[in-house]
């Protein structure tokens, strides 16, 4: 379902919008005053009349330090009195964020989540069972705002707890499933132990987002609960979740809703834009915000970008999947790779489960990656890893220490995000057993 004519203007119209919508953007910011000002003013800027997307290259980036170094409100462009709520996350190292919402933010919030699980098949007769946490974190409650904008009926579990999640889904029978993918799979395995198969259960959509997924944690997912799982992107800094989503029938594609949130991809380390269909840092600039409008703000995350027509009639540019972040890079002995890479080779197996966990052992100069899952059943494992090992070196380079380990060895996680990455620096092991 598109739910709004915006998705499918013509790329001509949009682009005249995204133009009127920079220019305002800008004067806001000058007049604001403070950080962002301050750098279009050095950048020669000192108004919006005039400007144009093809402008956009010579004007200031955002980052991260930038909002830790003015937080809690430092950046805010109006004043704090017209703030409705805040939203935010730890941020790395557990460095916090801060982001504040007004009350039209809150309705751009839910108007672009409504877009996301309208495309994702969500209609006003869905039951959207909400498993993602509610609180800072900005999942549940901007899955929420799109449901109750969308009119659907919202079941606001939240996460954990999830022995009454398997009990409420059985007895609502919804049809919609949001949550993290991760905890998607801790849900499937849950049915499965209660041994309700993938046909007996309501469920027919799952938007899964705020962890970087694969191809093949889809098709565990997928297998688990019987439903089309798609993705969902977003960051707190630009709204929360709905800034881009897959539909279904996007080709694996997730579309930006680029009438508010401009995206470019840069060179992570030049700060250029690279062509489309090539790896670049997702680069974002909100149109419509109001509490805390952001121009170029560099996210971290690396994706491509596409522009070709799309199966669904959208009109609007579409991102791939994260296939990492700029600072989660892994180099082990010489070799760059990220962990979602690894991700798609173990569970591309049909003999290990969707439960992984890489272990970076920097204790000594030779720097040793060892790669923890779970087999999918009885047998020997020695078989099992030995596969994935070859697989590992031929696809990636990466010559890895490989663990297949018994079903429900690794820890599992119920609430927040799951941990695929441990560092092992000093002391003990993160996981019993390594040596």
């Amino acid at each position: 379902m598109i739910l709004d004519p915006a998705e499918t203007m013509s790329v001509d119209a949009r682009t005249a919008l995204q133009q009127r919508r920079l220019r305002k953007l800008v004067d806001r910011l000058l007049a604001a005053g403070g950080l962002q000002a301050e750098r279009l003013r050095a950048a020669g800027v000192d108004a919006g009349a005039g400007l144009t997307l093809a402008d956009l290259p010579r004007l200031p980036t955002l980052g991260k330090d930038d909002l830790w170094r003015h937080y809690p409100f430092g950046l805010l462009a109006v004043d704090r009195t017209e703030l409705a709520a805040v939203h935010g996350s730890s941020g790395t190292s557990g460095r916090p964020t801060i982001v504040g919402y007004t009350e039209a933010d809150l309705r751009l919030w839910g108007h672009v989540m409504a877009r996301s699980l309208a495309g994702a098949g969500a209609t006003p007769r869905s039951t959207i069972h909400n498993a993602y946490g509610y609180g800072l974190f900005t999942g549940g409650l901007g899955v929420h705002h799109g449901a109750r904008t969308l009119g659907a009926t919202v079941v606001p579990v939240s996460a954990g707890m999830t022995q009454r999640q398997v009990r409420l889904i059985t007895d609502l029978a919804p049809d919609v499933l949001t949550c993290t993918p991760s905890y998607a799979v801790y849900l499937g395995e849950a049915f499965a132990a209660a041994g309700v198969g993938p046909d007996e259960i309501s469920l027919r959509v799952g938007v899964h987002g705020a962890e970087p997924w694969t191809d093949a944690m889809r098709d565990k997912i997928e297998a688990l609960l019987g439903i089309r799982a798609l993705d969902i992107y977003g960051l707190s800094e630009i709204i929360g979740p709905g800034v881009a989503c897959e539909t279904l029938d996007s080709a694996g594609w997730l579309h930006v809703q680029e009438d508010h949130f401009h995206v470019e991809a840069l060179d992570p380390a030049t700060g250029d834009p690279v062509p489309d269909g090539e790896i670049g840092e997702l680069t974002f600039t909100t149109y419509t915000k109001q509490a805390l409008p952001l121009l170029r703000y560099r996210t971290g995350d690396l994706a491509r970008l596409d522009r070709t027509p799309s199966p669904d009639g959208r009109t609007t540019v579409k991102m791939s999947r994260i296939v990492g972040r700029r600072d989660d890079m892994l180099v082990v002995r010489g070799v760059n790779v990220y962990p979602s890479e690894i991700e798609a080779v173990v569970l591309a197996d049909p003999a290990v489960a969707p439960q992984y966990l890489l272990v970076l052992d920097t204790r000594t100069a030779q720097t040793r990656l060892v790669v923890c899952a779970e087999a999918a059943g009885a047998g020997d494992p020695a078989p099992v890893a030995d596969r994935l090992a070859g697989t590992l070196y031929e696809r990636l380079g990466l010559r890895c220490d490989v663990r297949v380990l018994a079903p429900g060895a690794l820890p599992r996680t119920e609430v927040g995000k799951a941990v695929r990455l441990r560092r092992w620096e000093t002391g003990e092991a993160p996981l019993p057993g390594l040596d």
